[in-house]
């Protein structure tokens, strides 16, 4: 299946996984992920693995991400985690907003649009998450939730920092519900942000902009998920924690 964009398919661990389970997770799909070359594959552990993945990953076709940092890059802020110190475990991706960080952690749009900011500074590539709650949905907000959302958290990055943004479109009510978007509803989302993207910036980066499709995915939807014209990956949860389950997904992608 080729596509105009391609696809970038990450794993988000969640607060999942020792350094000794990441190490074998990521050694199992080295071996089972190395013939593919269409696909974008990022995995992102936990901080504390960071370190030894990142070594695990040498000379492999696997990115490494982070699920999270700060809008700072030093200082007497206890507990974060700077874009510097990132890169120093080779990390290439970042997510930011992620909808458990704007529920638990209270983070606005505001300070999703410092952190991406700041991640474009220290040249990772930010994948920015936007999605409604199933209350949302049902009241027909859909729309204007990810209107506020996609203004909020991408203001005041340029054209070129956005094309290098990846978003996730995560509608709240299908993570880790069993739940997902039909292939209709995720195409419907996905074709309104970039249409919201033509507005903000323009055609041609709204065009090359790459928009993941999060929310209980697996190997058994990811075909025709991934086939939708404006669905350019998915963000994977659950699903990224056994290699066999996360493999089947890209594999089926493709």
């Amino acid at each position: 299946m080729q596509k105009e964009r391609k696809l970038i398919i990450a794993g988000n661990w969640k607060m999942n996984k020792t350094v000794a389970e990441a190490v074998d997770l990521v050694n199992d799909l080295k071996l089972s992920l190395a013939p593919i070359k269409e696909v974008d594959i990022v995995v992102c552990p936990p901080y504390t693995a960071l370190s030894e993945v990142s070594k695990a990953m040498i000379q492999s076709n696997l990115r490494l991400g982070a699920q999270n940092m700060s809008e700072q890059n030093s200082g007497a802020f206890t507990g974060e985690i700077a874009a510097g110190m990132l890169k120093e475990f080779s990390v290439r991706y970042v997510i930011l907003g992620h909808s458990e960080r704007r529920q638990y952690q209270k983070e606005s749009d505001e300070l999703i649009a410092k952190k991406a900011l700041a991640a474009h500074l220290a040249s990772l590539k930010p994948i920015i998450c936007v999605g409604e709650l199933l209350a949302e949905r049902e009241a027909g907000l859909m729309e204007q939730v990810l209107e506020t959302q996609v203004r909020g958290s991408l203001a005041g990055l340029s054209k070129e920092q956005m094309e290098e943004t990846i978003l996730a479109y995560e509608p709240v009510w299908a993570i880790g519900t069993g739940r997902t978007a039909t292939a209709a509803q995720a195409q419907e989302a996905h074709a309104f942000i970039r249409g919201l993207l033509v507005k903000m910036f323009d055609e041609n980066v709204a065009r090359r902009v790459r928009i993941q499709y999060g929310g209980s995915v697996k190997g058994a939807n990811a075909r025709e998920l991934m086939s939708q014209p404006d669905v350019d990956g998915a963000l994977v949860g659950g699903a990224s924690l056994e290699a066999r389950s996360f493999a089947d997904i890209i594999k089926n992608s493709i």
